[in-house]
């Protein structure tokens, strides 16, 4: 038999006894079915074609699959400094892969790990003022390889209401003795929850996201280690706190440094991302010397997969330079100042949103239907915005979230409160 009829053969014998998913397919439409009833139901991804340089006192455009030559205003994106479209950060990305490749080629322990990762992570080390950091794929890995590692069966893991989804899953996968979950930023619930477990368990690990990336609102660092400090002596192996600033770092504070520069106050170990206001790729933690050395050898979301490329880590090396820099703090006043424009617009145009300085600016709708209706309106208007509906968020805090860039302009703002004055007009 010819060679390729025999491969023939064998592929239609696979098929015939590789395809039994036709009953896991009729319940699997009926849960999506499902989730499109509920209006929670993601749906297609919007696919960008194309971007068109600012222009005309205007901001950077977007094009879409499906829409022709129609431009799109970005206000959902997590590149909070622009820097993913900074000609420095994408030369230096260029250069990298042309030196050392398209990919690491191995995980970490192995031959993954290049000059540029080393690089990176003394730099990011010595940015938040720890002795060492370590570098994963993305947050999400970032969290769930590192926050399992500090919780025994005799730890008690507490963890604010609206923490992020890695968050959630991270502590499901540690099997604490116990976990509580105290209202959000409700830090007299906190104490009480420390008070109580005294003597309950051997040691407590307090984890919260910097940033609340629904809200926009940020944990209060700096009560949550005073809290601490006060009960740690009821714990025979203390109380450790993580902080997962993703939005937060390169985005917060004066001089991009997160939530610890705003509180003034260090987590014991902080986790952030490469992927945001850094506007490359991957995830972080920073810690001291010990704690990094014992995640390199037990953390399995660093031992088992591969790591950022090289190139990416040397784009991220370029994005930290910017940020540590005058341009970094030009940058840095230039989002303060659209993002209040946006906040004033909203508020005088009758809209709620939360009171803050983070370039995550919520409106407030409070009702599935109108968040969809809106977040339509603007769509057809040539504004890419996050609505965010039940279970996203709970219950009555349903939102359009805006994300403020510094590639932004104030006639995109301007444009974006025109848009919504419209609405609210077409809506009486």
């Amino acid at each position: 038999m010819h060679f390729l009829s025999a491969v023939g053969v064998a592929y239609k014998y696979f098929i015939k006894v590789a395809m039994p998913l036709k009953q896991i397919e009729k319940i699997l439409t009926v849960k999506l079915n499902d989730l499109k009833a509920k209006g929670t139901l993601k749906g297609e991804e919007k696919v960008i074609t194309g971007i068109i340089e600012a222009k005309g006192g205007f901001g950077p455009r977007y094009l879409l699959a499906g829409q022709g030559e129609k431009e799109f205003l970005r206000m959902n994106s997590n590149s909070y400094l622009g820097l993913s479209l900074n000609k420095d950060v994408v030369k230096a990305e260029e250069e990298a892969c042309r030196r050392f490749g398209a990919g690491p080629g191995a995980v970490r322990f192995i031959s993954g790990t290049y000059e540029s990762h080393l690089e990176l992570e003394k730099r990011l080390a010595r940015f938040h003022g720890r002795e060492a950091a370590m570098v994963f794929s993305s947050a999400y890995s970032t969290v769930m390889g590192v926050l399992p590692q500090f919780i025994t069966e005799e730890t008690l893991v507490v963890s604010d209401e609206l923490n992020h989804n890695c968050i959630i899953n991270a502590i499901r996968l540690s099997k604490p003795a116990k976990k509580a979950i105290y209202r959000h930023l409700d830090m007299k619930e906190l104490e009480r929850i420390l008070k109580e477990n005294i003597d309950q368990a051997k040691r407590v690990v307090v984890v919260t996201d910097g940033i609340f990336s629904m809200r926009g609102d940020y944990a209060h660092l700096d009560k949550i280690a005073e809290i601490c400090r006060r009960y740690e002596a009821g714990y025979e192996e203390g109380i450790i706190t993580i902080v997962d600033d993703s939005h937060g770092v390169g985005a917060f504070g004066k001089t991009g440094r997160g939530i610890e520069e705003y509180t003034n106050t260090k987590a014991d170990i902080l986790v952030a991302t490469l992927g945001k206001a850094l506007g490359v790729n991957g995830g972080y933690v920073v810690s001291g010397k010990i704690v990094i050395d014992y995640l390199r050898e037990t953390a399995p979301f660093y031992i088992y997969s591969n790591p950022i490329t090289p190139s990416e880590a040397a784009a991220a090396l370029k994005s930290l330079e910017i940020l540590d820099s005058p341009e970094g703090i030009k940058l840095l006043e230039r989002l303060q100042r659209l993002t209040a424009h946006l906040r004033e617009g909203l508020k005088q145009l009758g809209y709620e949103t939360l009171h803050g300085e983070h370039p995550i600016v919520p409106l407030m709708v409070r009702d599935t239907q109108k968040t969809s209706q809106m977040a339509s309106y603007l769509f057809d208007n040539g504004i890419l915005c996050t609505g965010l509906n039940f279970p996203v968020v709970p219950k009555g805090d349903e939102e359009i979230r805006f994300q403020v860039s510094a590639t932004h302009t104030e006639k995109d703002i301007d444009y974006l409160i025109d848009v919504l004055k419209r609405f609210k007009v077409a809506a009486l």
